[in-house]
């Protein structure tokens, strides 16, 4: 597929779910959020008749995402729907790594080819503060047991913000080294004010070569992360949805008031 400028788009996120079990503090306030009901997300039989047509189309890499992805009830059976597609060449899932320790091999069975896990820090007591509750021993469980599962390459995304991101920067490079791991940084973006930069280590973040469109998991097509342009692909129809997301696909990201991280899976 080809965008209005000639950009090629091979790349479909899509978000399976709002809900999360953590509240990391760049994503969502501490009392949480009013989340969709389950009448109002697209079903699993949807999301792979949708990510068939695209595929058919040109997209071969999909990537899972939430809110966190692995609350959603027997997500390893979307996975093992979307692996008999055939076309898609890199199937992946992004996840906090909570509960990974214990889907990790199940997640491979069902056709998952790899993982990134969010990890901005190795200091127990910052993780809990920066996750509001979360156990940095089970994200590293999880890590472990993703690498024993085959989910390889695992990916690291570390979010990095403030005066002292060369230092935390550093630490993670070293784990990543020592563990065989890869690592992504990203600096800490704003959807409303339209704060965004290219991902160290990533492609995320180059408007020039974005190759990428985002399915909410209630049907809503986006161009762009950092665009209020969406389309649904309940009542456009698929194709019409597709479409009409290539034809107005910006040229660069803005600004994003209309949805959040938790949505979008970022």
């Amino acid at each position: 597929m080809i965008d209005n400028i000639g950009r090629s788009i091979d790349y479909l996120r899509i978000s399976v779910t709002d809900r999360c079990n953590l509240r990391c503090v760049y994503c969502m306030p501490p009392q949480g959020v009013p989340l969709r009901t389950h009448a109002d997300m697209l079903t699993y039989d949807q999301i792979v008749a949708f990510t068939a047509l695209a595929v058919s189309l040109g997209v071969h890499k999909v990537r899972l995402t939430g809110g966190e992805p692995l609350v959603r009830r027997n997500l390893e059976q979307l996975i093992a729907m979307l692996s008999q597609i055939e076309g898609i060449t890199d199937l992946a899932l992004t996840t906090n790594g909570q509960l990974l320790q214990e889907k990790a091999a199940g997640l491979r069975a069902a056709g998952l080819h790899r993982v990134n896990v969010s990890l901005d820090t190795l200091d127990p007591m910052l993780y809990a503060q920066i996750t509001r509750g979360g156990a940095l021993e089970r994200a590293l469980a999880g890590i472990r047991a993703a690498q024993s599962a085959g989910l390889n390459p695992v990916k690291i995304n570390c979010v990095v913000e403030g005066e002292h991101q060369e230092v935390q920067k550093e630490e993670m490079r070293r784990f990543a080294i020592n563990e065989g791991l890869q690592v992504r940084f990203i600096h800490r973006m704003s959807l409303p004010s339209g704060r965004f930069s290219v991902v160290e280590g990533g492609s995320g973040g180059d408007c020039a070569r974005c190759n990428r469109l985002r399915l909410t998991s209630d049907g809503m097509l986006m161009p762009c992360l950092f665009s209020d342009l969406a389309y649904s692909i309940c009542s456009m129809g698929y194709s019409q949805a597709l479409e009409a997301a290539l034809l107005n696909k910006p040229p660069k990201g803005t600004y994003n008031l209309s949805e959040n991280f938790y949505t979008i899976g970022g």
